[in-house]
């Protein structure tokens, strides 16, 4: 393996197991020390990979918005198996889903010299959209419904968000049941919403 292929294999790894302890100990738990522990390698050499904790949070929303990209691109099924998969995957886990949500707005909102950073995952989220816009508007046609691309699409990011946070919420955990028959009642919605739609007209 020469030295570019091994830097991948170990820049792949530190995010494996940087993700892994960020959602097992939270943004507040999750050290460089600890993180430089677990993989056996000086703490110099995880700055090879990035300059900052913040930077290495942002590079692994990235690397997860990359994943949903693929997922749109790869998946050659139809609508309605897509949007499964995209729902699963983020209400198999939850914690990921709200917690990267919860680190992308606070660097957003201040954290500095992360501009490029932004611009690459602005870039492939708007990748992602344009693929699934069109996608959505072919099902919608096919399925002759009237409700709008963009209603629906912000209907199931709603749905998927709201679903991810109930469980990932101890509260409301006590009031779910079953979490598999929870997801399964939230995908079932989110399929059945474009033949429900009726136009609502405000006068």
């Amino acid at each position: 393996m020469d030295r570019q292929a091994q830097f991948r294999a170990r820049e792949a790894l530190i995010f494996d197991v940087a993700e892994r302890l960020l959602l097992e100990s939270g943004e507040m738990g999750m050290t460089l020390d600890a993180l430089a522990l677990e993989l056996d390698l000086a703490k110099g050499t995880l700055y090879k990979h990035f300059q900052s904790k913040d930077e290495l949070y942002l590079l692994l929303i990235i690397r997860n918005e990359q994943a949903l990209l693929d997922m749109v691109r790869d998946n050659q099924g139809d609508f309605q198996a897509r949007l499964v998969f995209y729902m699963l995957h983020h209400l198999h886990h939850p914690e990921r889903t709200v917690l990267f949500h919860q680190i992308e707005e606070r660097l957003s909102a201040g954290a500095q010299g992360l501009g490029i950073l932004f611009n690459q995952l602005y870039r492939i989220r708007k990748q992602r959209l344009r693929l699934i816009i069109g996608i959505t508007d072919n099902y919608l046609k096919g399925i002759s419904s009237s409700m709008p691309v963009r209603d629906y699409l912000a209907a199931i990011w709603s749905m998927t968000q709201g679903a991810a946070s109930m469980l990932n919420s101890s509260f409301y955990q006590r009031y779910l049941g079953s979490r598999d028959t929870f997801r399964v009642a939230v995908i079932d919605q989110m399929l059945a919403m474009p033949q429900q739609f009726k136009q609502v007209k405000i006068s």
